[in-house]
């Protein structure tokens, strides 16, 4: 079964570049841009009306940023969004809104196609959790029902009840509103919890908060790269790459150096 159709609405200020990302996702299967703006109080309208599954955003737009535009846009019916810029350093500020992906100028169609993905799998996972609120019976802990009573796993609602996600299959976690997504290898979960939950419960040798919105396991870390002026950003041994917010950069450097 082919996966559903994703709506998807573009927004860059620049005419010749707006072109050049649709013409992008006509190459892209089972997409559909529904709507293009070139501003960003007409993005949020045309976001408003349409109700995307994706939004890709210029980051500098007249009338309001493309962070802007993000900052915006709430709820549960909140689309994932994509930032497409020529400069990195808003990619740590794209973290804070909870961005699905930050794309760099020029585009090439093989990155587009991963944050296609991305958006995909976080929709779905997102999907799933809203259809399955009921806890079956398990074995979660008493203190964080999301977390095995050996403290080396995670449990994650899924379809057919829980499923035991262990803790080394799990290279960062990043907050997604009332949740978190589990990036691993093969999948990404959803688990309903808190940032701050997490942050009390986790083992501090299995997962080092290094931004407000992610954590990784120490593990999967590759070593620590430059991110703009001033920024870093922890490269995975799985190929990505995690934003470090400025006030975890101390703990970050001692931990891994740089």
């Amino acid at each position: 079964m082919s996966p559903r159709r994703l709506r998807v609405v573009l927004a860059d200020d620049e005419p010749l570049a707006l072109e050049r990302l649709a013409f992008a996702f006509r190459d892209i299967d089972d997409v559909e841009v529904v709507g293009q703006a070139g501003n960003g109080p007409e993005a949020l309208e045309v976001i408003r009306r349409l109700r995307p599954d994706l939004v890709v955003l210029d980051i500098q737009m007249p009338g309001r940023s493309g962070l802007g535009v993000a900052a915006e846009l709430t709820g549960p019916d909140r689309p994932e969004i994509a930032f497409l810029t020529a400069f990195d350093q808003h990619a740590i500020d794209a973290f804070d809104v909870e961005a699905a992906d930050y794309l760099l100028k020029p585009l090439r169609v093989d990155r587009l196609r991963q944050t296609v993905e991305r958006a995909r799998r976080r929709l779905q996972a997102r999907a799933a959790s809203a259809a399955s609120e009921t806890r079956p019976s398990g074995e979660p802990s008493a203190e964080a029902p999301w977390m095995a009573a050996d403290g080396a796993a995670f449990w994650v609602q899924g379809r057919d009840g829980l499923v035991r996600i262990p803790f080394d299959s799990v290279d960062w976690i990043e907050a997604a509103r009332d949740y978190v997504l589990l990036h691993g290898e093969r999948s990404t979960p959803l688990l309903r919890a808190t940032m701050k939950t997490l942050e009390a419960h986790l083992p501090e040798a299995a997962f080092l908060r290094v931004h407000r919105s992610a954590f990784v396991r120490p593990a999967a870390v590759a070593g620590l790269g430059a991110l703009g002026p001033g920024g870093a950003v922890l490269i995975l041994r799985s190929g990505g790459a995690v934003p470090v917010g400025p006030s975890y950069l101390p703990a970050v450097r001692l931990r891994f150096g740089g």
